[in-house]
């Protein structure tokens, strides 16, 4: 498409042509209230922007195709209006799917079901992520992951997304789970308030190490469920409260140390002591603390 050339106003062809004789190769779904109202402003002030249609094949079988334009062709239609006007340019069925494509995407809201469709319709033609990116708007990896959304997505995530029961941004990560039983899990945690985007990573590690655990024991086939993922979820909180209190503990006897080491070498007599036994070079430590102040330091510090 990068090589379509620009036609000047002045040189583009416009042409009042018979509603029924337009035929529409890429429908899209639309808001009906928004909809209606565009209807209402047809009907009002008439049509505004001109639809655009493709004459090549006129010809042969009697019709024009729609590149753009669909939402006026309909008004029209219900209005019972017999003419449209529309810009006719003659090209490849091909090059005009790809255009009708590239304008339902530009017309699509971003962050819904209907823009994801959109993104995999081009990838579908052969376009590549980096391409598709360039004309959303949008950066590579977004466009990989939507597209893997209407890949992998099930119906019910899906159906969340255009309900908008569930974020898109959401059901993108849901998506990256092949496993229809995990995304049926992920889902019904986040119904119960359980998971939800910010937290999705910790719960998604671990349900790959309980299936993990499984595979290393050789176990069956389970059926994971939203109340094995809460005991999970659980266990783990309790491992890192524990691990949690045990390096608090070991830090605290530490510094402990640290502080009595630092009041000894303090002690005039002590000095003496270690002097007379040859043992005033003191030892290297090696990390973060320092036997003389007790205080952090940074990687490496000596004392």
């Amino acid at each position: 498409m990068e090589n379509v050339p620009i036609r000047l106003m002045k040189d583009r062809r416009r042409e009042m042509i018979p509603v029924d004789k337009i035929r529409v190769i890429n429908s899209r779904t639309r808001d009906e209230g928004q909809f209606a109202l565009n209807v209402q402003s047809i009907d009002a002030v008439g049509q505004i922007k001109d639809i655009r249609v493709n004459d090549k094949f006129l010809a042969k079988d009697g019709f024009y195709e729609l590149i753009c334009g669909e939402g006026r062709l309909i008004a029209h239609q219900r209005l019972g209006k017999t003419h449209i006007r529309a810009e006719v340019v003659t090209c490849t069925r091909k090059q005009a799917y790809l255009e009708s494509l590239v304008e339902n995407l530009a017309r699509t809201r971003p962050g819904t079901m209907h823009f994801a469709r959109e993104l995999k319709s081009l990838h579908d033609e052969g376009w590549d992520y980096a391409k598709i990116a360039k004309i959303a708007c949008r950066s590579v990896e977004y466009i990989r992951q939507y597209i893997k959304l209407v890949e992998n997505g099930e119906d019910r995530l899906i159906q969340g997304v255009e309900q908008e029961i569930i974020p898109i941004s959401f059901a993108v990560l849901v998506a990256q789970a092949d496993d229809a039983t995990i995304q049926n899990v992920l889902m019904d945690a986040f119904d119960q308030g359980i998971v939800n985007s910010n937290n999705f990573a910790r719960a998604r590690a671990i349900i790959n190490a309980r299936m993990d655990r499984r595979k290393r024991k050789g176990a069956g086939t389970e059926e994971y469920t939203v109340a094995a993922l809460t005991e999970d979820i659980a266990s783990a909180t309790q491992a890192k409260d524990s691990f949690a209190r045990e390096a608090q503990g070991k830090e605290s006897r530490l510094y402990t140390l640290l502080d009595g080491l630092a009041h000894l070498w303090e002690d005039r007599d002590f000095v003496q002591l270690v002097q007379g036994e040859g043992l005033e070079k003191r030892p290297a430590l090696t990390g973060k603390y320092s036997v003389a102040s007790c205080t952090p330091q940074k990687e490496g510090a000596r004392s």
